[in-house]
């Protein structure tokens, strides 16, 4: 069997029992929207992220030319668990008698609440928990501790399922996976999900049994459940390590971390610290006062201050080195997380960073990454606009409307899709793909790539995200905030009467830094500019946690007591607002104009 998990000649997949869209997609070299395409055919609706079974995932397999098997569920680093890891497959190219042993990198999984970050606590002495909003940790966290003269590095990686791509991610970078399961709790979804990351990871896993100490635990049953998910406890001649332990208590820490240790024997976890340098970006962030801060695990080599590293289309020579304890330090070796300055962008967390020579190949590298990623998207399908449907339709190329909506709140989403769905129009009739509450997101755009569909938005927007994968996937997205004009605009366009489309196109964000009383005029919003330019011919919409209070037309743009025409990313302004004067400190001001659109190309 060949690394991307299938032999060529027989066509034959090895797939486990749960598999994301994406890995689906890899393992049977196909693109996400093929297989999002393949699988709304059969009517499933899944995003790239989301998880499927072993029966859909087979089916579709059996349509796009594989044969599917179940997998061995082993948790033997060798075993066929998926694709090897990039870096891994690097370290695999060192000459072999280089090669050292290094401290095993753990990361830690589980289900929101079933206590990761109180194991970590209790493991390294902190109260991390303590400091996360509403107790649930929010960003990887990387440190090392010394358990028996022996050194382990551990990620801390979010639970909660909105992080479902840092916890991918911090599965790719990991040695050993620690899957916390409650006893009182049990397997639930992210429990299962984090699995699925440690397969994907080729990655063994240990079970930390958490809070036994409490009166309605039940650790049999929980035993019973991980069996049923194929991690089979070692006492029941499984080939999984489950330790009960109670972090709170803190008892049952030393029989984990022995058991860590135990693993780590049976593996080679190796790597050359004088050969090459490259590791994972495990996370990284912009300060205000250091610049970008990137925290970085070294997998191979010695990572030395004054090294130039580069990391998808960020790079940059490194100004200053600090280890976990925020120690200074100049050379970091296999293993061993550092947090890095001197990276001229934040880098996306979860990819390859490398030493480079020179500062003109790392930019070389840069411009070729960015032209690869600009044909990729070239190459991919456009959706129709509503301009182009009834068109398409008296061609016979289309024969529905294919829409996913994002509203506000349930209330209103349940009268947009009665009124949809009476709404069909001879023989072009309306198919609502996907309906839900919240912001239009990136996997819906990802759907209406796949599906040719069209994003309809009521009271809600588009995050910074999805707004550039539509630009990228030529998706359009309509946004509305009264119900009739929705529905006329759909009315017209399943008639071809729709006339071209009004877009927003936001120019700049201004941050509001104090607000400022004059008389007869009202209140002035002095602000800073922190994204692209706000013009004086530009509307504005005020957004205050995260919700729009107001739109409207600016009433004067001044810069040092001046009027002036626009003001620019990083320079400091005087903002009036027509109609509008609760205005506050922390404001964000969105600037957009209106723009005609063209007619996407198909």
């Amino acid at each position: 069997m060949s690394e991307s998990g299938h032999n060529e000649n027989e066509k034959i997949i090895e797939l486990p029992v749960t598999i994301t869209v994406r890995e689906f997609a890899r393992i049977i070299n196909s693109s996400p929207i093929e297989v999002i395409k393949n699988l709304m055919s059969n009517g499933v609706i899944a995003n790239i992220n989301q998880q499927i079974d072993f029966d859909t995932a087979a089916i579709v397999a059996a349509e796009m030319g594989y044969e599917a098997v179940l997998e061995k569920q082993e948790t033997d680093i060798e075993g066929e668990l998926g694709e090897i890891p990039l870096w891994r497959r690097l370290i695999s190219d060192e000459p072999p008698d280089l090669l050292e042993n290094r401290p095993p990198v753990v990361t830690i999984l589980g289900h929101v609440d079933h206590g990761k970050t109180t194991l970590l606590d209790a493991i390294r002495k902190t109260n991390v928990a303590g400091g996360e909003a509403g107790g649930i940790t929010q960003h990887i966290a990387a440190y090392q501790i010394e358990h028996n003269n022996n050194v382990i590095t551990f990620l801390d990686t979010p639970g909660h399922a909105a992080f479902t791509a840092m916890r991918a991610r911090g599965a790719q970078g990991a040695d050993i996976v620690v899957l916390v399961v409650a006893a009182d709790d049990g397997v639930m979804p992210q429990t299962r999900e984090a699995a699925a990351h440690a397969v994907a990871a080729r990655a063994p896993i240990v079970v930390a049994l958490n809070k036994i100490d409490k009166s309605n635990a039940e650790p049999d049953r929980v035993k019973q459940q991980l069996a049923e998910i194929n991690l089979v406890p070692d006492e029941w001649d499984g080939d999984t390590i489950v330790v009960p332990i109670s972090a709170k208590l803190e008892t049952g820490l030393d029989d984990l971390l022995e058991a860590i240790l135990l693993v780590a024997e049976n593996m080679e976890i190796q790597a050359n610290p004088k050969g090459s340098i490259f590791g994972t970006v495990i996370d990284a962030k912009r300060d205000r006062a250091k610049g970008v801060m990137t925290t970085l695990l070294v997998q191979n080599g010695s990572l030395e201050v004054g090294e130039i590293v580069i990391a998808g289309e960020a790079f940059g020579r490194i100004k200053a080195m600090f280890d976990h304890h925020s120690r200074r330090i100049n050379k970091a070796v296999p293993s061993q997380p550092v947090s890095v300055m001197g990276i001229n962008k934040v880098p996306v967390a979860g990819d390859l960073f490398q030493t480079i020579e020179n500062e003109r190949k790392a930019r070389s590298l840069v411009v070729e990454r960015r032209e690869e990623k600009k044909l990729i998207a070239k190459a991919s399908a456009s959706t129709l606009s509503l301009e182009q449907l009834f068109d398409r339709f008296q061609a016979g190329e289309v024969r529905e409307l294919r829409l996913i909506i994002k509203a506000d709140v349930q209330g209103s989403l349940e009268p947009i899709i009665s009124s949809l769905n009476d709404m069909s129009e001879g023989d072009l009739n309306v198919k609502i793909l996907h309906a839900e509450t919240g912001s239009i997101s990136e996997s819906d755009v990802m759907l209406a790539t796949a599906s040719k569909a069209i994003v309809i938005g009521f009271n809600v927007e588009a995050d910074e995200a999805a707004r550039r994968m539509a630009e990228t996937e030529k998706v359009s997205i309509r946004s509305y905030d009264i119900i009739y004009r929705l529905t006329e605009d759909i009315e017209k366009a399943l008639k071809g009467l729709l006339e071209p489309e009004e877009i927003e196109v936001v120019i700049g964000k201004a941050e509001v830094r104090a607000v400022f009383r004059i008389s007869r005029v009202g209140n002035i919003a002095g602000c800073r500019v922190i994204e692209g330019e706000i013009r004086r011919n530009s509307n504005v919409r005020v957004i205050r946690d995260n919700k729009i209070i107001h739109e409207g037309p600016l009433l004067s743009l001044k810069r040092h007591s001046e009027d002036v025409h626009e003001v620019r990313a990083g320079y400091e302004c005087g903002i009036g607002i027509k109609d509008f004067n609760e205005i506050e400190e922390g404001d964000i001001l969105e600037g957009y104009i209106i723009e005609i659109a063209e007619p996407a190309e198909l």
